[in-house]
């Protein structure tokens, strides 16, 4: 069951998403992964959580997120990649203290994905976590994954999440709308009309995402 988390929660990130590199340590820029080696090393070549880990992975190396995967331990990383890209060398590296805290807004990202899980795998699981961690920064949610386009994102999404995937039938951007669950769950009023089709800010919301 889930615990309905403190409405003031949301405020500050609720108010961004709908009003709105570095080597990694110990590893020169010529050792980073890209994309081809993840590709290379992938145990199920054209799977695509396989292929969706591997663009997540490669973009948060991009950009030089610490750690690659939020809420993993080092141990549970390595099980995903010896998982998927066995012999791949790679350390999901410690958490950035710089980083503004939203543990609890993750904790809570984490659950709503992991109620809506098809599969009860540990694989579902770090999908899970890979997808809370790309919601929490800026920009459109398959940008922040590193996919190509959100046709990638929407197809996962009703794959892997279809119970959570039907709820969005209007095809609202997906980064809001896991925010407006997470607010519904919270009772917090996050949107200026009842029906979102007469809203002033329905194209925030439902515009196409260009790349």
């Amino acid at each position: 069951m889930l615990v309905q988390p403190s409405p003031a929660r949301y405020l500050g990130r609720v108010s961004e998403i709908f009003h709105t590199s570095l080597p990694r340590t110990g590893q020169s820029a010529s050792t980073i992964p890209q994309l081809e080696d993840f590709l290379v090393h992938a145990r199920f070549p054209g799977e695509s959580v396989s292929t969706v880990l591997a663009y997540m992975l490669t973009q948060a190396l991009k950009i030089g997120k610490n750690p690659l995967i939020r809420g993993l331990p080092e141990a549970a990383f390595q099980g995903l990649i010896q998982n998927f890209f066995p012999g791949l060398r790679l350390q999901n590296g410690p958490a950035n203290q710089n980083l503004p805290v939203t543990e609890d807004e993750y904790d809570d990202l984490v659950t709503l994905l992991m109620q809506h899980r098809r599969y009860q795998t540990l694989a579902s699981e770090w999908l899970c976590h890979a997808i809370a961690s790309a919601s929490l920064h800026d920009n459109h949610l398959w940008q922040d994954m590193g996919l190509p386009n959100r046709n990638i994102l929407s197809q996962l999404m009703q794959e892997n999440f279809p119970s959570l995937a039907a709820k969005n039938t209007a095809d609202m951007k997906w980064k809001k709308f896991f925010y407006r669950q997470l607010c519904e769950q919270a009772e917090v009023l996050v949107c200026k009309s009842p029906n979102c089709a007469d809203c002033c800010d329905y194209a925030q919301c439902f515009e196409m995402e260009a790349a």
